[in-house]
């Protein structure tokens, strides 16, 4: 669980980080359009309900959801992320590989357990890109991940050229990891215990293949079925085509993850995920249907937390800080005494 700390005084006022958060989100996702040649395209807030475009995200939370009288009562869901609808998308568009789009993605997440770095508002960067069927390897999704963190760097250092105060922090080079060597290393220790201490170990990792079973049985952390490739053999005897960039964030005394990406699963991988977590009733759905079919381009994407990422470089301690949404009144009282304000 994460603690905030007993003393703290953010680095900006309100004002000031209303313009920061401005700043940074404009100079990122530049960047990152470029860096990935991604094009941005409008994202729906809502989906059709029953057509498994919607995110499962761990395979068990709710979305919101409610009718359209105009539909005659057709209930639609509120996205919970667009990891499904991007890949359709790229389809549609018929990119080429190396190609891809990005979007600005609002969600709600309302299973979500509240604490300084949740929030039952999600905003981040969506993005998702062609790729040739021969690049389905951990080794060309590596090379996207250290394009996403040259990114991150960046955008750390134009906020450091505008507000001195705010020092850059993130190593020259971001450790690439493995679930399974985790756990084999440190078999005592719970996930989030193995990513508080490699994290803080090299500043920042990606720590590959989540949500498959490790060796002993247990997996790293949930993923849905249907989209993150978690199952396929990447060598060396790891599996997965997919993981989490993390950072040390040091006021939190806590790793924080930044981004979730992966290789999107083949219509080989989609069944055998399927079946692994006996959910072969999605093969009903319309985009499970396309899928095995073939008749979807096959892609790499991730998303990318907003709020969260204007958290870890403002040096702020609560995801309220960079975001409206709902919090306890206990939340909001604990913030208050600890001089944390609270957008």
């Amino acid at each position: 669980m994460i603690k905030l700390p007993s003393k703290y005084k953010s680095i900006l006022n309100t004002q000031e980080t209303e313009h920061a958060i401005v700043a940074i989100k404009d100079f990122f996702q530049l960047a990152l359009s470029t860096e990935l040649n991604l094009t941005r395209v409008t994202a729906p807030l809502f989906v059709s309900a029953g057509q498994g475009i919607n995110d499962d995200l761990n395979g068990v939370e709710r979305p919101v959801s409610f009718p359209v009288k105009a539909l005659n009562d057709q209930r639609m869901e509120i996205v919970q992320s667009l990891a499904k609808w991007k890949r359709l998308k790229v389809t549609d568009l018929a990119l080429e590989p190396g190609f891809g789009i990005y979007t600005d993605m609002n969600a709600l997440r309302p299973d979500e357990d509240l604490d300084p770095i949740h929030s039952i508002y999600v905003d981040q960067w969506d993005w998702e890109m062609a790729i040739d069927p021969n690049d389905r390897t951990v080794y060309y999704l590596h090379e996207i991940v250290k394009k996403v963190y040259r990114c991150l760097q960046r955008t750390e250092f134009f906020l450091y050229d505008r507000y001195p105060s705010i020092k850059p922090v993130l190593p020259k080079d971001i450790k690439i990891l493995y679930a399974d060597d985790l756990q084999k290393k440190y078999p005592k220790l719970t996930p989030k215990e193995r990513e508080d201490k490699v994290t803080k170990e090299y500043g920042a990792v990606f720590i590959t293949g989540i949500g498959g079973k490790l060796h002993d049985g247990t997996i790293h952390d949930g993923r849905a079925p249907d989209y993150d490739d978690w199952i396929t053999e990447s060598g060396d005897g790891h599996r997965g085509l997919n993981g989490d960039i993390l950072v040390w964030d040091s006021l939190l005394d806590s790793s924080l993850e930044l981004s979730s990406m992966g290789i999107r699963v083949s219509p080989e991988s989609l069944k055998a995920q399927l079946q692994e977590r006996d959910m072969m009733e999605k093969t009903k759905f319309k985009f499970h249907s396309k899928l095995l079919k073939g008749e979807l381009s096959q892609t790499l994407g991730g998303g990318i937390g907003q709020s969260r990422l204007c958290m870890f470089l403002l040096r702020k301690v609560h995801i309220g800080e960079t975001q409206v949404s709902v919090w306890t009144d206990e939340i909001k009282e604990d913030c208050k005494k600890r001089g944390i304000v609270l957008l």
